[in-house]
């Protein structure tokens, strides 16, 4: 795939890593990159050989959000009338969430460098973070007269609890890799030169699990926090009965029993 690409698609075995490409703007979200992370996460779906991805940024830093240049020309997504940018929103940017949620595979975002605004709520999407030591996470909308329009709002709290979302939003001042670690917001720190080698080994390990199955319980785990108990339970004898007729199900279980490592099919 070509480097210009605004993002780049490689797949190593059932690992994709999905890397923002526009490192002249410290990855921004700009409408090529909205387009082309959607389409990513359509591939993803439907490509049963993947099983976890990895979502990262080219360059120095994971992303820088929204672009200055364009909130202080007033263009761009910050032009046109209340109506227009309402459009804009729903029609751009926050297609974004709506494609990470509905993100069938694990997903892993390695945070390299800062993840400011946007980058921050991208990163809160993902299932799992993990943080090179030079990481950085602001929720910076307020420090620019915005307010979240990406679904951070809605992600963050569930990252970090309500607390200190709010804490990180209304003073928007940045959050080192140590404390992003204490709070939740990511599960691990290492050291930068060794961020995508600890990030692929962990995506490998995910992927190593039945596909079916492991698509089923991430969706399981997401709806289930929107859901009462009783649908939640619902959700969950569903799925179970349609893993219990996958090959792959019953390939674990005589694994399992003859204490061998499982051979999958994706079946």
């Amino acid at each position: 795939m070509s480097h210009s690409h605004p993002v780049l698609y490689e797949q190593d075995g059932s690992v994709v890593v999905l890397t923002l490409n526009e490192p002249t703007t410290r990855n921004a979200i700009s409408p090529a990159i909205v387009k082309a992370l959607v389409e990513c996460t359509e591939r993803i779906n439907a490509d049963m050989s993947v099983g976890c991805v990895i979502l990262t940024g080219a360059g120095k830093g994971f992303s820088s959000g929204g672009n200055v240049k364009q909130m202080k020309g007033r263009s761009g997504l910050f032009g046109g009338s209340p109506v227009d940018i309402r459009r804009s929103y729903q029609q751009g940017i926050q297609r974004i969430p709506l494609a990470m949620y509905g993100l069938e595979a694990p997903s892993i975002a390695a945070v390299n460098g800062a993840a400011v605004g946007a980058g921050c709520d991208l990163a809160s999407m993902c299932d799992i973070r993990i943080a090179g030591r030079s990481a950085s996470f602001a929720e910076s909308f307020l420090r620019v007269g915005l307010v979240s329009g990406d679904g951070g709002a809605w992600f963050l709290p569930r990252a970090v609890g309500m607390s200190k979302a709010c804490e990180m939003t209304f003073t928007g001042e940045f959050v080192d890799a140590a404390e992003a670690l204490r709070i939740g917001l990511v599960s691990k720190v290492v050291d930068d030169e060794k961020l995508m080698e600890e990030t692929m080994n962990l995506a490998r390990r995910i992927a190593s699990q039945p596909v079916h199955s492991l698509r089923l319980t991430k969706r399981l785990l997401r709806d289930s926090q929107q859901a009462s108990l009783a649908t939640a339970l619902e959700m969950a004898s569903a799925m179970q009965a349609l893993v219990q007729h996958t090959e792959d199900q019953h390939e674990a279980v005589l694994a399992f029993s003859e204490k061998r490592a499982p051979k999958f099919k994706g079946r």
